[in-house]
């Protein structure tokens, strides 16, 4: 599978400045990232959700995971959850599962960027296979999407968490270190 043909006829009816890349058969939005040897805040993951008001593409830095309270929030949403894989085929019946390019107004499905995505001048994002990408100016792809956009994005290493001392002042908490325990020997098996 290419480039989503939906997806290339309306970049090409929108006279918009793209450049397509290949890369080879990845899945996760880290592997896309280091395939295509760009940071992982510079590309744009898609996850479909469902809301009581139907499914919106969530889009995110590779580097983050989506807060359900925070994108609930953001869409003033009374319920959000991970779209199945099922829901992703009805969606988008001519892509890969997995492989959504951020342009959800071609299947009309709303979208909601997160703001961290914005920081950066360029993105690149799944083109409709697990072997292609497109790279576009973020400006570009919110002119021609319009997204909403939001605060849902989690680094994946999470928030730090902080533990109260004594005195009463917050402090990073530490992993317990691990004492290793001694290799067990074995008695020489006696012999008859």
């Amino acid at each position: 599978m290419a480039i989503s043909e939906r997806l290339k006829a309306f970049l090409q009816a929108s006279k918009a400045k793209y450049a397509a890349m290949k890369h080879p058969v990845v899945y996760t939005a880290q592997e896309i990232a280091a395939a295509q040897h760009v940071p992982g805040r510079q590309l744009a993951k898609c996850v479909l959700v469902v809301t009581d008001r139907g499914p919106v593409l969530a889009i995110l830095p590779a580097i983050h995971l989506i807060h359900l309270k925070k994108l609930k929030a953001a869409l003033g949403a009374k319920s959000v959850t991970i779209a199945k894989e099922a829901d992703i085929k009805t969606k988008f019946p001519d892509v890969a599962v997995g492989a959504m390019s951020p342009f959800g107004n071609l299947y009309a499905v709303p979208v909601i960027a997160d703001q961290e995505l914005g920081a950066s001048e360029d993105i690149v994002f799944n083109a409709g296979s697990h072997t292609d990408t497109i790279k576009m100016r973020y400006r570009d792809f919110a002119s021609l999407v319009k997204p909403k956009v939001g605060a849902f994005g989690q680094p994946i290493s999470g928030p730090a968490k902080k533990s109260k001392s004594k005195a009463g002042t917050a402090k990073r908490s530490r992993p317990q270190a691990h004492a290793k325990k001694p290799a067990r020997t074995r008695k020489p098996a006696s012999r008859r």
